[in-house]
């Protein structure tokens, strides 16, 4: 339950305790918000029995009908309306409400975090809203300026190029020495600025001197090919072909094995 409440219910979103690097502006933004909130749109279900005046009436979640006497919620804030105690969550994230505690919105009811969403960005580091003119935006997510920063190292990331990383920002000397994959043919890790081609789970460059026929060489992007111990090939000829050069050497090297002198002559 407790969990639940601080998923819900962020005291960062209505206590500016909770928030103490932010500036006295944004603190002020904060404190007006939050009372907004109170005044407008916080309330708490009440779990009673439907009455006989709304018996047969529809939950206004899932439609099915109500009867007197079935366990219900009603939203004072929503007027004369009814949901099953099951059916009594965010409209957001679905998660039934702790407590029955709800947020209303143009007739829908949330949780706290996520009603707050409907007016604040939430910042993706540390989950405080933003209540700042500029902000930063990547992949579908926004930070405070000084937040987006590597996850590695910690180095500001604003006007320099990152990778994504576990959905945060590395830089790309970071995710170069610690997450890049090894090439397969060169060995090299394949960097932020390299294509990358994958195959059975194996890592290429994208480049035709990397990802090639193993045996005659041919440039293999875009091509049919076939993977055999981690080494491609343009068909299964060269693939043949590879393992009967293998298997010529392996006779060649026994051969000489065989007839060189022993080391007593």
């Amino acid at each position: 339950r407790a969990r639940a409440l601080l998923q819900q219910l962020p005291p960062q979103d209505c206590d500016e305790r909770y928030c103490p690097d932010l500036a006295e502006e944004e603190r002020r933004q904060l404190r007006a918000f939050s009372a907004r909130r109170r005044q407008e749109a916080l309330g708490q279900g009440l779990a009673c029995p439907v009455p006989g005046p709304c018996h047969g009436c529809p939950c206004r979640k899932c439609g099915r009908r109500l009867n007197k006497g079935d366990p219900g919620v009603s939203a004072s804030r929503l007027g004369d309306q009814f949901w099953h105690p099951s059916c009594f969550s965010c409209h957001f994230c679905q998660q039934q409400l702790v407590d029955l505690i709800y947020f209303q919105q143009d007739g829908r009811i949330y949780c706290g975090r996520h009603h707050a969403e409907l007016f604040r960005p939430r910042c993706a580091s540390c989950d405080q809203l933003i209540f700042m003119e500029e902000c930063i935006e990547a992949e579908g997510r926004r930070w405070h300026l000084e937040h987006f920063c590597c996850l590695e190292c910690e180095q500001p990331l604003r006007g320099q190029r990152y990778v994504m990383r576990s959905g945060r920002p590395c830089c790309r000397g970071c995710f170069e020495s610690l997450f890049a994959e090894p090439c397969q043919a060169c060995g090299d890790p394949i960097g932020a600025d390299s294509e990358e081609v994958t195959h059975q789970g194996l890592h290429w460059h994208a480049r035709a001197a990397c990802f090639c026929c193993s045996l005659c060489r041919k440039p293999l992007r875009g091509q049919p090919l076939a993977c055999r111990r981690g080494r491609l090939f343009c068909s299964d000829g060269c693939s043949r072909g590879q393992d009967a050069s293998s298997t010529a050497s392996s006779d060649s090297s026994d051969s000489a094995f065989a007839s060189a002198p022993s080391p007593d002559s």
